[in-house]
C-alpha cells in the first residue's frame, strides 16, 4: 500500500477507531489473487473483546463505502487485534505487555529476553531470569538502547498464584 494511501486510511479511519476507545496499530492493504484485502489492527490498554471488534468494523464499512477511499475494486475488510507474539513499538505497547515475557533487540547489538515488570515514559523495567539456578536480576532499559522487541508465547509459566500455593506446601 502506498505511503499517500495509508496516510489517507489512516486520517479517515483513526477517528472512528478513537471514538470507539480503541487505537488504531496498523493498516496494511494486501492483494489475494484479484483481491484486495484491507487489515486493520487495533488495540486498547483493557484489550478488544469481540463485540468491540465487531462494532468498530461495522463504523469501519460504513465509512469507507460512504468514501471513496478504496476506489471501485472489490476488497475485504479484516479488523483484528495484535498477534500474541506482537512487536513493541510504542510505549503503550510495553505497558499493555507488562508481567509478559518479551525478547528484546539491543540497538548495540545484544538481545535479552526478560518479563516486563514496569514501564514509564522513558523505558522499561525488566527482571531477566537466572541460569543455572541463579536468581533472578533487575535490569533498566531505556526506548533508545531497544532496537526491536517482541513478546513471547509462554507455554508452562506458573502463575502467581500457582507459585504462591508451591511456597505454601
Amino acid at each position: 500500500m502506498s505511503t499517500t494511501q495509508s496516510e489517507r486510511l489512516r486520517e479517515l479511519l483513526e477517528p472512528l477507531v478513537t471514538s470507539q476507545g480503541l487505537d488504531l496499530e496498523e493498516i496494511a492493504l494486501d492483494s489475494v489473487g484479484r483481491k484486495r484485502v484491507l487489515r486493520v489492527v487495533v488495540d486498547s490498554d483493557t484489550g478488544a473483546d469481540l463485540d468491540r471488534i465487531a462494532d468498530v468494523s461495522r463504523a469501519l464499512s460504513a465509512k469507507l463505502d460512504e468514501t471513496d477511499a478504496m476506489g471501485d475494486q472489490a476488497y475485504d475488510l479484516e479488523v483484528g487485534t495484535p498477534g500474541a507474539e506482537r512487536l513493541l513499538t510504542e510505549p503503550r505497547h510495553y505497558r499493555r505487555a507488562l508481567d509478559r515475557l518479551a525478547r528484546f533487540q539491543l540497538a548495540d547489538g545484544g538481545d535479552v529476553t526478560a518479563r516486563i515488570v514496569g514501564v514509564d515514559d522513558e523505558g522499561v523495567d525488566l527482571e531477566v531470569p537466572g541460569v543455572k539456578g541463579r536468581k533472578a536480576t533487575s535490569r533498566r532499559l531505556a526506548f533508545p538502547e531497544i532496537a526491536k522487541a517482541r513478546v513471547q508465547v509462554e507455554f508452562n509459566r506458573k502463575d502467581k498464584k500457582d507459585m504462591k500455593e508451591e511456597e505454601e506446601a
